[in-house]
């Protein structure tokens, strides 16, 4: 006898859902769902609407008014070991391109990371396939600044192999501000309608990953990875998402 394929219901809490479709997960996340309106991650109000809706909801705007604060901290402090001003925006450029290559192997390897597994379909959906699945929800969309605060550690020791005492803080803050100009670029490819290059490319580039081809176009501020790696999408693909 062939079991039956499990169906997600849409209309309750899809979490503890989606794992059950094992094999099938990956087809039915990147069937994307328009609509500005979210769903529903958990049957429980608290986690959904109380007080830990913080670690699943975010609003945009609280990336740069939570994280900018501690870029400006991070660049003063190098300058207070004695770097110039021009020496810590040397920093900053380094640390933004290191963000670059990171965001482009996260979004890559991980967020794209091929599950099957009930527990693992569950994680990849809370960390990126939600995003795939509702693409225009705007409160699932930026990450949550307490998992950003966690991933800071393992960043800041990445620094600390090739930089020296007083070098970190800046490339760090570099760094951290690549962070913030990725994911306000991220919301606004999403929600904005840009009329000119290269923002407008950029958008179409982003969603021609959502909606046709999402294997490839895995760079979000920009193409450079995807060139370097080989995960351009075709010209011809690109075309048919404009």
């Amino acid at each position: 006898m062939v079991a039956q394929a499990f169906t997600v219901d849409l209309d309750k809490p899809l979490v503890f859902q989606v794992g059950h479709l094992e094999e099938q997960y990956q087809d039915w996340v990147h069937q994307p769902i328009v609509s500005k309106e979210g769903p529903r991650f958990f049957a429980n109000d608290v986690l959904e609407g109380g007080s830990f809706q913080f670690l699943t909801r975010t609003k945009w705007w609280a990336v740069p008014l939570i994280w900018l604060p501690v870029v400006c901290w991070c660049l003063n402090q190098s300058i207070q070991m004695g770097h110039t001003v021009p020496e810590v925006a040397l920093m900053v450029v380094a640390g933004i391109f290191i963000w670059t290559l990171i965001e482009y192997t996260l979004h890559r390897y991980l967020f794209h990371i091929d599950t099957k597994s009930y527990w693992t379909n569950t994680a990849h959906y809370l960390l990126h396939g939600c995003h795939h699945k509702h693409p225009m929800d705007g409160l699932r969309l930026v990450f949550p600044p307490t998992a950003a605060a966690i991933l800071c550690y393992p960043f800041w020791s990445l620094v600390k192999l090739f930089t020296t005492t007083s070098t970190t803080p800046g490339v760090f803050g570099g760094g951290l501000l690549g962070y913030v100009i990725y994911d306000c670029t991220h919301y606004y490819l999403h929600h904005a309608h840009p009329s000119f290059d290269p923002a407008k490319h950029l958008k179409k580039y982003h969603l021609n990953h959502h909606f046709r081809i999402q294997n490839k176009g895995f760079g979000i501020t920009s193409t450079l990875w995807d060139h370097v790696f080989g995960t351009l999408p075709s010209t011809k693909t690109a075309d048919k998402s404009t």
